[in-house]
C-alpha cells in the first residue's frame, strides 16, 4: 500500500528495493499520486532497480517539470523571434475564466512517457488490472461528485495519470465523462481498497505524508488546499498489517532529490525488517522472481501502431495530428521510436494545449494510439518591447488567431511603436501535416527607423531627423523542416523602400533632405538550424544559418538642398548576396562558464547608388552586437565582410550572466567617402575595427533586464553605456 506525497513519494522505490531484497513476496499493490505511479511500474513487471534508474533518469526529471521543449524540440513550428514578453491566451467565446490555464506545467511530455510505461502492458492484458503482473488498483478523485474512485480496469495510464495529476500543477483528465484530480485529495492512503479489493493476509503499508495541520487565515494556498482535500485515514484497517513511514525531508516538488528520497525508503524499511519476518516468510528462490518477470514482458503484444483515433467528442480536432503521425491511406506501421519522433513533431504544433494518447489493442493484434485532443485557447495576445536609457524605446503588441482541421491556420497582426522605430505586420500562415510538414504563408509588413533619435540619450529630443528608412514590402513563403532543429525556407517578395537623409552633419531645418526611393522583388533561399537556449544572448547551443538572395529594382534619387549635385538619378540594379552566420557555445564549465565562437560574413555583389548615403544604406549592417542594430554607423556596413568574435558567458547564480561579447570586423569591399563628398572603394581590410560590449544580465521571467557598455570605436563617442529591460528585436528588413 504506498501512499501519495509527490517527491517524497519515490520513497516508495526503496520500499519496494528493501522488500526484494529480503524477498518478501508482494502479492497485490495499491498506491494512490506518486505512490500510483511507482505502484502500477511494479505491476507492470519493473522491478525495484528498473524503477530506480527510470526515477534518477533526465525523462523523469523533464517530465515532472513539464520541459517537454528540451527532450524534443521541433524548430518547425516555433515562431519567429520577437520582442514578446508576456503572452494572455483567449477562448473563442471570449470569456476570461474559459483561459486562464489549469496547469502550470506542460503535461504532453508526462502524459507520453505515462503511455510508454503502461500503454503496451496495459493493451496486452485487456485492460484488466489483475491481470497485470502483479494485481493492481489505484484511486483518483472525482472533482464534480467530489468521491473517491477506484480503478481496477480501463487505459492503466490513464488511471495512474489522473491518481497523479496535483490541482494546478497538471490539468485535470476526464475518464469515461468524469473529470479527476489527485487521488491524494479525498484518500491519500487506500489502505480500505487493498484491504477490501484482495483481502490480503498482511498488510505492508508505505505512508509519507500526513493529514493537514490548521491554517492561518491569510495563508491562501493552505486554505485552497484545506477546501480541496478531505483528511485521509492513516491507520491499518486491521491487526495483520504494518506502516513504514520514511523520513519526509523531501518537499512535494523537489523532485532533483529523489535519490534522497529512495534512500529514506530503503533504510525506514530495513529498520523494521525483523517485525514483518514475523509474519511473512521470506521467498525460498529468488531467481524465480525475475524468471516470471521475463515470462510476462516476454508475453507483451509487439508495440506496433497501425492506426490513430480520436477519442475526443469532437472528431474535427482530430485529422491534423493524425496526418501529421500516421495518415489513413498510409500502411506504415510505426514502432516506439517511430510514434514518439511523430508524436512530438505533431504536438509541437501551436493548435493544442494538451493530448491525453492511449493505445488500444486490434482484433489483429496491431495497436492504435488514441488520442483526446484538447484544442489550445483560439486567440493569443503577446505583449512586449524594450525599454531603454537611450531613446530606442519600442512597445510590441501581437494578436494570433490559431487553429487546427484537415490543416493548420495562423492569422497574426502584429505593431512595434516608438520614436525610433515602428511597424506593422499582417501574416497568413496555411500548414499542411504529414511526415514532412510544409508552410505555405503571405505577408504584409510596414517598416519604418528614425536613426537621429537613437543618437540621443532617453532625455533629448533633437529634431530635425537626419536619416529615415521606410520599408514596405509583401510576400509569400515556403518552409520545410530539415530535421527536429532545422528549417529550409524560401521567400519571394515585392518591396518599396524610401530613405530620406542628408548628406552632411550640418543642416538646419530650412533645409530639406534628399530622397532615394527603390522599387523591386527578392528571392531568398535561407537554411536555418538553431538550438540556442534564448532568442537573444543565449548561453548555450548552436545557430547555422545561411542565406542566398537575389535583389533586383530601380532607383530614383532627388537631390535636396544639401546635395553636391542637382541631378535626378533613375538606375537599374540587381546584386546576388550571401550571408553565413555561425554562433556556437562548444565550452561548458559546470554550467556555470560558457565560452561562444561567433562568426558572420558577406559576400556581395551590389551595385553603387546615386551617392555615398544612398549607397550606404542600401548595405547589409553589421549586427553582431544587439545594439549595432539601433546605430546608422558607416564604418560598419559593408559590400563584403567578416566578422569573428567571442562570448563570453559567467553565471555565478541562476539567471545572472555576466557576460563579454568581443570582436574583430573585417571589410574586403568597403566604401569610404572622400573629402570632395565623393565616394571611392577602399584598400581591403583598410577598415578593420574591433568592438565589444559587456554586459550584467538578469534574465527574469519576461524578459532580459540589463545594464550594458558598448565599446565602438568607428562611432564619435566610442563608449556607450545604457540600461535595457527587454527584446531588443524587430520585424525582418524588407532586402538589407
Amino acid at each position: 500500500m504506498l501512499s501519495g506525497g509527490g517527491a517524497s513519494g519515490v520513497a516508495h522505490v526503496g520500499v519496494l528495493k528493501a522488500l526484494e531484497e529480503k524477498q518478501i513476496p508482494i502479492d497485490y499493490i495499491v498506491g494512490t499520486s506518486a505512490g500510483a505511479l511507482v505502484g502500477a511500474m511494479y505491476a507492470c513487471g519493473y522491478s525495484p532497480a528498473e524503477i530506480e534508474a527510470y526515477v534518477l533518469s533526465p525523462s523523469f526529471q523533464l517530465m515532472v517539470k513539464g520541459q517537454k521543449e528540451i527532450a524534443h524540440p521541433f524548430y518547425f513550428y516555433q515562431d519567429v523571434p520577437n520582442a514578446s514578453m508576456f503572452n494572455l491566451s483567449l477562448a473563442q467565446d471570449s470569456t476570461l475564466q474559459k483561459s486562464l490555464p489549469l496547469s502550470l506545467i506542460d503535461p504532453t511530455y508526462l502524459d507520453f512517457e505515462m503511455l510508454k510505461i503502461f500503454g503496451r502492458t496495459s493493451a496486452s492484458v485487456h485492460d484488466d488490472f489483475n491481470q497485470l503482473f502483479v494485481p493492481f488498483r489505484c484511486v483518483a478523485s472525482a472533482v464534480e461528485t467530489k468521491e473517491s474512485r477506484t480503478f481496477s480496469a480501463g487505459q492503466l495510464n490513464l488511471a495512474v495519470r489522473a491518481s497523479l495529476t496535483y490541482p494546478l500543477y497538471l490539468n485535470p483528465i476526464r475518464i469515461n465523462g468524469e473529470l479527476f484530480f489527485d487521488g491524494g485529495l479525498y484518500n491519500n492512503f487506500p489502505v480500505d481498497v487493498l484491504y477490501n479489493s484482495f483481502a490480503p493476509d498482511f498488510i505492508i503499508g508505505s505512508n509519507v505524508s500526513q493529514n493537514l495541520a490548521p491554517v492561518s487565515e491569510n495563508d491562501f494556498f493552505g486554505l485552497l488546499n484545506s477546501m480541496m482535500t478531505i483528511p485521509s485515514n492513516y491507520t491499518m484497517p486491521c491487526s495483520e498489517g504494518i506502516i513504514i513511514a520514511p523520513q519526509r525531508n523531501v518537499g512535494t516538488f523537489e523532485f532533483e532529490e529523489v535519490q534522497s528520497a529512495i534512500d529514506d525508503g530503503f533504510n525506514a524499511t530495513m529498520a523494521l525488517m525483523d517485525s514483518i519476518t514475523k509474519y511473512v516468510i521470506p521467498r525460498a528462490d529468488t531467481s524465480l522472481l525475475a524468471q516470471e518477470r521475463t515470462k510476462f514482458k516476454q508475453s507483451l503484444v509487439p508495440f506496433r501502431v497501425a492506426e490513430v483515433l480520436s477519442n475526443s467528442a469532437k472528431k474535427q480536432d482530430l485529422p491534423f495530428l493524425r496526418n501529421a503521425i500516421l495518415p489513413r491511406y498510409s500502411k506504415l506501421i510505426l514502432d516506439s521510436i517511430q510514434l514518439e519522433n511523430r508524436f512530438y513533431k505533431a504536438t509541437s504544433a501551436p493548435y493544442y494545449s494538451s493530448l491525453l494518447p492511449s493505445i488500444e489493442q486490434q482484433p489483429d493484434g496491431l495497436l492504435a494510439l488514441k488520442l483526446k485532443v484538447n484544442m489550445a485557447n483560439a486567440f493569443r495576445v503577446d505583449f512586449g518591447g524594450y525599454i531603454s536609457s537611450r531613446a530606442v524605446n519600442t512597445g510590441f503588441l501581437s494578436l494570433a488567431y490559431r487553429r487546427a482541421g484537415y490543416v493548420g491556420q495562423k492569422l497574426e497582426l502584429s505593431s512595434y511603436f516608438g520614436k525610433f522605430y515602428g511597424s506593422g505586420k499582417m501574416n497568413y500562415e496555411l500548414v499542411l501535416p504529414g511526415s514532412i510538414p510544409i508552410s505555405l504563408s503571405a505577408y504584409f509588413v510596414l517598416n519604418r527607423w528614425d536613426y537621429f533619435k537613437s543618437f540621443a540619450t532617453f532625455f533629448e529630443d533633437v529634431k530635425p531627423s537626419f536619416l529615415i528608412q521606410e520599408e514596405r514590402y509583401i510576400g509569400a513563403q515556403l518552409k520545410l523542416p530539415t530535421g527536429p532543429n532545422g528549417i529550409l525556407t524560401f521567400n519571394s517578395r515585392v518591396f518599396w523602400l524610401d530613405d530620406s537623409y542628408y548628406q552632411t552633419a550640418y543642416f538646419t531645418k530650412e533645409d530639406t533632405a534628399d530622397f532615394t526611393s527603390f522599387v523591386g522583388e527578392s528571392l531568398r533561399l535561407t537554411f536555418t538550424r538553431n538550438t540556442l537556449n534564448r532568442k537573444q544572448f543565449a548561453s548555450a547551443g548552436t545557430l547555422i544559418e545561411c542565406k542566398a538572395s537575389y535583389v533586383r529594382g530601380k532607383e530614383l534619387t532627388y537631390p535636396g538642398s544639401t546635395s553636391l549635385t542637382n541631378d535626378t538619378v533613375n538606375k537599374k540594379h540587381q546584386w546576388l548576396s550571401i550571408q553565413f552566420e555561425l554562433l556556437s557555445f562548444p565550452f561548458q564549465k559546470k554550467q556555470i562558464v560558457n565560452l561562444g565562437l561567433h562568426f558572420k560574413s558577406v559576400l556581395n555583389s551590389q551595385s553603387l547608388f546615386a551617392n555615398y548615403t544612398a549607397s550606404m544604406l542600401a548595405l547589409p549592417g553589421l549586427n553582431v552586437l544587439p545594439d549595432l542594430d539601433t546605430y546608422f554607423i558607416a564604418a560598419y556596413r559593408s559590400t563584403q565582410y567578416a566578422c569573428l568574435g567571442t562570448q563570453l558567458v559567467v553565471s555565478p547564480v541562476k539567471n545572472l550572466d555576466l557576460r563579454l561579447d568581443a570582436y574583430a570586423f573585417l571589410p574586403i569591399i568597403q566604401l569610404v567617402q572622400d573629402p570632395d563628398g565623393g565616394f571611392s572603394y577602399a584598400k581591403p581590410l583598410d577598415g578593420r575595427s574591433l568592438l565589444a560590449a559587456g554586459h550584467i544580465i538578469y534574465h527574469s521571467p519576461v524578459g532580459p533586464v540589463r545594464a550594458s557598455i558598448n565599446f565602438l570605436p568607428k562611432y564619435a563617442q566610442p563608449f556607450q553605456f545604457q540600461l535595457g529591460f527587454g527584446y531588443l528585436l524587430f520585424n525582418e528588413r524588407a532586402i538589407r
